[in-house]
C-alpha cells in the first residue's frame, strides 16, 4: 500500500468518537486523536503531551524538533513524541509538509515486561523519527475507509485495525534486538493432512479420488498419498471408506431414513455394497446395527 492511499485518507479524522481504545499483546491504548493535514503550510509550536503522539508524513517537507535535536522529515518518515518530549513540528513553506497522526495513552494490563514490540512506544531512549512504515499506510488506509462509511460489524473491524495500528506504530520504532524473536518451525504436514480430512468428511456423499483431494491441497497425488499415510498409517481411499462406514453407523439411528437413503449418504449407490463393506467392518449388518440401536459389540474387520 503506497503512500497515495494515505494522502487520500483524509477521513481518518472521522475515528473521534468511533474508535476509542482497542487491546493489543496485554496492553491498551486509548485513543485521543485523529488528524489530516492536507500538504498546506502550517506550524505546531512546542508543546508536550501527555500521551503519544505519532505522524506519518506522506508528501511535502518539514522539520521535527525533539528535544534539542532536529530532524528533516519527508514522504515516509513516521515520528514519535513520546508522553512528556517537548517537540516542535514546521512545514517547509515550499513543499508543504502533509501528514495524518493519531494519539493514544498506552499501558499494560497484562503485568508485560522485558523487551519486546511495545518496547517502541515504552523505551524512553528508542528512536524517535523511523522509515520502517510496515503496514501503517493500509492500516491508515481501511480506518479511514471504515470510518467514511461505518457498517454492521464497524466494531470489530475498527477494533482489529486499530489493534494493528498501534502494533505496526510500536515496531516502527522498536529496536531490532526487541522484535527478534525465536525461529518459529513449521511443520506442514499435519496441517495439510488435516485439510485433506476435511476435504474428505465434506465429500462423503459423493465420488471421491486421490487426484481430487491432492489437486485440494495443490500437491500431486503421489505426495499427497505419502504424506497421508506418514501421518495417519493409513491410505487415503482406506480413511475414505472408514469415514463413510462410521457415518452409516451413525445415520442407521435414525429411523426416519431408510437403509438405501443412508448408503447414498455415505457415497454408496447401490444397498448391496453398502451392506457387504458395513459387514465386513462392523461384523453386522445394517439392519442389524439398526434394531440393536447401536448398542452391542462392533468387532472391527480389517
Amino acid at each position: 500500500m503506497s503512500l497515495t492511499a494515505v494522502a487520500a485518507a483524509d477521513r481518518f479524522v472521522d475515528l473521534a468518537g468511533l474508535l476509542e481504545s482497542c487491546e493489543v499483546g496485554g496492553f491498551r491504548a486509548d485513543f485521543v486523536s485523529w488528524g489530516h493535514y492536507r500538504p498546506e503550510y502550517w506550524r505546531n509550536y512546542w508543546h508536550s503531551h501527555s500521551f503519544h503522539e505519532v505522524c506519518l508524513a506522506y508528501s511535502g517537507e518539514g522539520r521535527f524538533n525533539s528535544g534539542t535535536t532536529e530532524y528533516q522529515i519527508g514522504p515516509g518518515d513516521v515520528f514519535l513524541a513520546r508522553p512528556g518530549d517537548v517537540h516542535e513540528i514546521e512545514s517547509s513553506r515550499s513543499a508543504p509538509l502533509g501528514i495524518a497522526f493519531w494519539g493514544f495513552t498506552f499501558r499494560s494490563v497484562s503485568g508485560a515486561s522485558g523487551a519486546g514490540w511495545w518496547s517502541g512506544l515504552t523505551r524512553p531512549d528508542g528512536p524517535v523519527v523511523s522509515t520502517a512504515l510496515g503496514g501503517l499506510p493500509a492500516v491508515i488506509a481501511a480506518l479511514a475507509a471504515e470510518a467514511a462509511a461505518p457498517r454492521s460489524g464497524y466494531e470489530s473491524s475498527l477494533d482489529a485495525f486499530g489493534a494493528a495500528l498501534v502494533l505496526d506504530t510500536a515496531r516502527a520504532f522498536a529496536l531490532e534486538d526487541d522484535l527478534s524473536v525465536e525461529p518459529i518451525v513449521r511443520d506442514r504436514g499435519p496441517v495439510v493432512v488435516e485439510a485433506m480430512q476435511r476435504h474428505l468428511l465434506d465429500n462423503l456423499a459423493r465420488p471421491v479420488t486421490v487426484r481430487e483431494v491432492a489437486a485440494a491441497v495443490h500437491l500431486s497425488e503421489r505426495h499427497a498419498e505419502r504424506l497421508f499415510r506418514s501421518v495417519t498409517g493409513a491410505s487415503l481411499m482406506s480413511t475414505l471408506w472408514r469415514m463413510r462406514l462410521e457415518l452409516a453407523a451413525q445415520l442407521l439411528l435414525d429411523h426416519t431414513l431408510t437403509v438405501t437413503q443412508v448408503a447414498r449418504a455415505c457415497g454408496y449407490s447401490d444397498v448391496r455394497p453398502f451392506s457387504t463393506a458395513f459387514r465386513r467392518h462392523y461384523g453386522k449388518t445394517p439392519s442389524a446395527h439398526r434394531r440393536t440401536g447401536g448398542t452391542e459389540f462392533l468387532v472391527r474387520r480389517s
